[in-house]
């Protein structure tokens, strides 16, 4: 669909008619110099003129109805578009520290580590938040932000997919993760405010302890599900209690993953507790387009030009 940003400019329209009409041309006392008059050859009685002043008032007229069109802003409206639904702004901190080696978690009937299983769930929950903006922190002995919140899920997932045990340093700094998610969170619209913390160990570094970090984060209305990974019978202690505080101190939930099914059904719970809110907002595409009637208005004021010229050289008495 095609609209006008400017319809107004059309009661220009006649204003060379109007010139034309009521405005008297001065008295000269010296013979004139040839100037043509875009009211004159536009609107002057054709009949028993020169062919040549008719064809002048047909692309002076031209030029003066694509000027105008020109002038109002024709825009051009494409197919409607639907922008992402509204959803949450959900920070996923994943542990990549020593202990998320053990092989105990199975995939597709072959054994594989935490690490593994853990990309393999997560990728499949990210594929259902469309809608979302999507941060990842990464964390071990140190937290760090590996993709900021975005719509670019698929970004997202090629983070994750990425890491690698050991980047993050030795040991698991909860802590850090949390704060780093508070920081990155707590500017955002408050019911949006998502954090979902996998860990398969005990804090036991950091500059800043779990329950400092879930204090602050219940006064900015920051809910964190906690998830506790690995076998019960796994050599790697894990700090049930502390991430079930950490969830139920943010009045979100915790959940105990011993297997990579439990792992797949955990974040399927969470996707339907936490869902994305589907009323999408509708645009449609605009395009200016004024630049075609522009090029019309010149190639006709370009056309007069040329024919004046060449009926000035055949004969310079009838052109004037």
């Amino acid at each position: 669909m095609t609209t006008f940003i400017w319809p107004y400019v059309f009661l220009l329209l006649p204003l060379p008619f109007v010139v034309y009409r009521f405005l008297q041309p001065a008295k000269q006392q010296i013979t004139p110099l040839y100037m043509p008059q875009l009211a004159e050859h536009a609107f002057n009685d054709l009949e028993g003129q020169p062919s040549s002043n008719r064809l002048k008032g047909v692309f002076l007229t031209g030029f003066w109805l694509s000027f105008i069109t020109a002038l109002a802003n024709p825009v051009h409206y494409g197919d409607p578009v639907a922008l992402p639904a509204t959803g949450r702004d959900l920070m996923l901190a994943v542990d990549i520290s020593g202990s998320m080696q053990e092989r105990d978690m199975v995939i597709d009937g072959r054994r594989v580590d935490r690490l593994i299983a853990t990309k393999h769930v997560v990728d499949e929950f990210l594929s259902k938040r469309q809608g979302d903006r999507i941060g990842l922190i990464l964390y071990g002995g140190s937290a760090h932000i590996q993709a900021p919140l975005t719509y670019d899920i698929k970004t997202v997932k090629t983070f994750l997919n990425e890491a690698q045990i050991g980047f993050a340093g030795d040991g698991t700094a909860i802590g850090d993760a949390i704060g780093l998610g508070i920081q990155k969170l707590k500017d955002q619209p408050e019911n949006h405010r998502v954090m979902i913390l996998l860990s398969d160990g005990v804090n036991n570094t950091g500059a800043v302890t779990p329950d400092e970090a879930t204090s602050f984060a219940q006064k900015t209305h920051i809910k964190i599900y906690t998830i506790a990974l690995g076998h019960p019978r796994s050599r790697y202690p894990l700090d049930e209690k502390t991430l079930a505080d950490i969830a139920k101190t943010t009045n979100a939930a915790f959940f105990r993953a011993r297997n990579s099914q439990e792992l797949f059904e955990i974040y399927e719970i969470i996707n339907k507790m936490e869902p994305i809110e589907q009323e999408a907002e509708i645009f449609r595409p605009q395009k200016s387009i004024f630049y075609w009637p522009l090029s019309v208005a010149i190639a006709f004021l370009l056309l007069s030009v040329l024919l004046q010229q060449v009926a000035y050289r055949s004969n310079p008495k009838e052109a004037s």
